[in-house]
């Protein structure tokens, strides 16, 4: 038989390996193109001539692993390929997933689980660093309120003047003071009960803005100085 076959000890699995059909008669001519798109289990991607006229090389790709037989072929001029027995080795454990050969949804290799195990440590530092922050904020955020509560109080104490909105906001920003050291219920507080809780110049504030902002006259209000340092006493 004139035609042979040049091929590789064995073909990896899902890889393109090449085949070579050479005409080994110099006074036969080239055997015709094969125009088939498979050669028994073997998928043909790609055929090209030889360099020196006398065969063709084949691109194929084997999809299926153990001895892949290629019956003869007729190349349509009368000349038979020879058989040609080929050895495909299992490239994974028998019984395993052999996914990503040959593309489409079955051979989708399934996602990888996230690294628990290796992050989880290297995280608990920064989860530390986070509690510990979270901490010092939480306590920290009533001094905070009480820093800002004071100082828009300090812009509008004394009030800027006999009008009812001057007064009106004065008296908005001391509540949220009290507010600010005492909890939402100082809101409501009257002057009797500011007194019985040892805060006699709020007691005065509370009156002299009353008189204030609904008799229209002009008492004598506490210093800023002195309701400060009201709250401050123990």
């Amino acid at each position: 038989m004139s035609l042979a076959w040049r091929v590789p000890p064995t073909l990896t699995l899902g890889q393109l390996a090449s085949l070579e059909l050479r005409q080994m008669d110099p006074a036969q001519p080239a055997p015709p193109r094969p125009g088939e798109d498979r050669l028994g289990p073997l998928a043909v991607r790609a055929v090209e001539a030889l360099a020196d006229g006398r065969g063709w090389r084949l691109s194929v790709q084997p999809m299926a692993p153990g001895v892949v037989r290629l019956a003869p072929m007729d190349l349509g001029d009368g000349h038979l390929t020879p058989e040609l027995l080929i050895q495909v080795p299992r490239s994974v454990p028998y019984g395993a997933a052999w996914m990503g050969v040959g593309g489409g949804p079955l051979d989708r290799l399934p996602p990888l689980p996230f690294p628990w195990p290796w992050t989880l440590p290297a995280l608990l530092p920064l989860a530390a660093l986070a509690w510990f922050l979270a901490r010092r904020l939480r306590r920290g955020g009533a001094a905070r309120r009480r820093h800002a509560a004071r100082r828009t109080f300090l812009r509008h104490w004394p009030p800027a003047g006999p009008g009812r909105p001057a007064l009106d906001a004065a008296h908005r920003a001391g509540r949220d003071l009290l507010a600010a050291h005492f909890g939402p219920a100082a809101l409501s507080w009257d002057a009797a009960t500011l007194a019985a809780r040892g805060l006699q110049p709020w007691a005065e504030w509370c009156r002299g803005l009353d008189t204030a902002r609904f008799q229209g006259a002009t008492p004598a209000l506490p210093s800023a100085a002195a309701l400060l340092a009201a709250l401050e006493r123990p």
